[in-house]
C-alpha cells in the first residue's frame, strides 16, 4: 500500500499529530527560547521543566482539534494562559490561534456559549495579566482579543464554505441518482414494452390459428424467442446496475434494425424497410437512439395498428441520421393494450438531448414518426 493511501486512511488524530509535534519541537529550539507570543509585558522567563509542560498543554490537545475541538480549545486557552502569566512567552503560543479557528471549523453544538465563555475568559486573563503588573492596557488587550475573533471568523469562514460544498455535492449526488433512474426507467420502458407487445399481439394471434397447426407453431415459437430476447435484455441491464459484475454497457445499434423489423414481422405487423447511405464511424449515441426511436414506433405500431402497413426509412448523412416511420391507419380492432405517453416523450428527451429534431402525429392520413439526429462530425 502507497504511504499517500496508508496517510489517507489512517485516523483522524494521527492526521493531526504533524502539526502540534512541529510546533513544540519549534518551541524548544534555544533560539526560540522568549520569542513567542507575548502579551502584558511581563518579563521574559527562562525555560525551565514547567516551561515544558506548559509546552506540552499547549500543543498536545491539538492532536484532538478536529475530534474534540472545545476540549482542545479549553486546554490550548489554559496553557496559554500560564505560558503569558509566568513569562516563558514561548512560539507554542501560536496553538491559541489554531485551536480556535479549528473550534470554529468543527465545533457543531453550543457555539455561542463557546463564544461568551470564551469572552469572559478573556477578561480574566486580561484582569490576571494587569496583577502581575502588565503595561499592555486597554488597547492593547482590545486589540489582542479582535485577533482572537478574526480566527474565530476564518474557521467559521471555513465552516460555512465546507457547508456549502458538501450541499452542493449532495445536490449532484440526487441530480446523478435521479438522472440514472430515469436512463434506466427509459431502458426498461423501451426493453419491456417492445418485447412483451410483440408476445400479447402474438398471443392473440395465436387463438384463431388452432386449425392451422403449421402457423400455430411458428407464432409460439415465435412468442418463446421474443421471451427469450427479453430475459436476456433485462439480465443484461440487471448485471450493468451492478457494481460487482463487471459488466459493461450493452449499447443496440443501427445494425440490428433488420433483426427488430423481422421481429416485429413476426407478430404479424408487415413492416417495410429501407437503409440508405454509409453508416458514421463515429455515430455513437446516435445509433442507440435511433435504434431507439425505431423500437418504439414499431411497439406502438404493434399496439395501435396492429396488422397495418408500416414502412421503416433510415438514411445516413454525413452529420446526421434522419428516420420515419409512417403506419397506415386501420379501422381494425387495435389491441387491447394501453399506453401512458412515456415511450414517445422519452423518444423526444433522447433526441433533443442530442441536438436534434422529434415529431410524431397525424399526416395525410397515417401517423407518422420523424427524427433528425445529430451524428458524427455534428455529435
Amino acid at each position: 500500500m502507497r504511504i499517500p493511501e496508508l496517510w489517507r486512511r489512517s485516523s483522524v488524530m494521527v492526521r493531526d499529530l504533524p502539526l502540534p509535534l512541529a510546533l513544540a519541537l519549534v518551541s524548544l529550539i534555544p533560539a526560540m527560547d522568549g520569542h513567542g507570543t507575548q502579551i502584558g509585558n511581563l518579563p521574559t522567563r527562562p525555560q525551565d521543566a514547567l516551561a515544558l509542560a506548559v509546552i506540552a498543554l499547549e500543543c498536545i490537545p491539538l492532536i484532538g482539534r478536529r475530534r474534540w475541538p472545545l476540549a482542545s480549545f479549553a486546554l490550548v486557552a489554559i496553557g496559554f494562559a500560564v505560558d503569558q502569566l509566568l513569562g516563558y512567552h514561548t512560539a507554542s503560543g501560536t496553538a491559541l490561534p489554531i485551536a480556535i479557528i479549528s473550534t470554529a471549523l468543527h465545533l457543531d453544538h453550543h457555539r455561542r456559549t463557546t463564544m461568551v465563555a470564551g469572552t469572559g475568559a478573556f477578561v480574566l486573563f486580561a484582569a490576571a495579566l494587569d496583577r502581575q503588573g502588565s503595561t499592555e492596557g486597554t488597547a492593547g488587550n482590545v486589540l489582542f482579543y479582535l485577533a482572537l475573533v478574526v480566527a474565530w471568523g476564518i474557521g467559521s469562514w471555513l465552516r460555512l464554505n465546507r457547508a456549502a460544498e458538501a450541499e452542493r455535492r449532495r445536490h449532484v449526488a440526487e441530480i446523478t441518482r435521479s438522472t440514472e433512474r430515469s436512463l434506466i426507467a427509459r431502458d426498461l420502458h423501451d426493453i419491456v414494452t417492445h418485447h412483451v407487445t410483440a408476445m400479447v399481439v402474438q398471443a392473440e394471434a395465436a387463438r384463431y390459428l388452432t386449425a392451422a397447426p403449421e402457423r400455430l407453431d411458428d407464432t409460439l415459437t415465435a412468442i418463446s424467442d421474443t421471451g427469450r430476447r427479453a430475459i436476456s435484455d433485462l439480465r443484461h441491464l440487471l448485471d450493468v446496475l451492478n457494481p460487482d459484475h463487471g459488466s459493461e454497457p450493452r449499447s443496440p445499434s443501427i445494425g440490428e434494425l433488420s433483426a427488430l423489423v423481422e421481429q416485429a414481422r413476426q407478430a404479424g405487423q408487415p413492416v417495410e424497410f429501407s437503409e440508405e447511405g454509409e453508416q458514421v464511424a463515429t455515430a455513437g449515441s446516435a445509433e442507440v437512439t435511433t435504434y431507439r426511436v425505431v423500437q418504439e414506433a414499431l411497439t406502438n405500431a404493434l399496439k395501435h395498428a396492429h396488422g397495418a402497413r408500416t414502412a421503416v426509412q433510415v438514411r445516413h448523412g454525413e452529420r446526421e441520421i434522419a428516420v420515419e416511420i409512417r403506419t397506415e391507419r386501420t379501422t381494425a380492432q387495435p389491441a387491447s393494450l394501453g399506453g401512458s405517453g412515456r415511450g414517445l416523450a422519452g423518444l423526444r428527451e433522447r433526441v433533443e438531448v442530442l441536438g436534434g429534431d422529434f415529431t410524431a402525429g397525424d399526416r395525410d392520413g397515417d401517423f407518422v414518426v420523424q427524427a433528425r439526429i445529430p451524428a458524427g462530425g455534428a455529435a
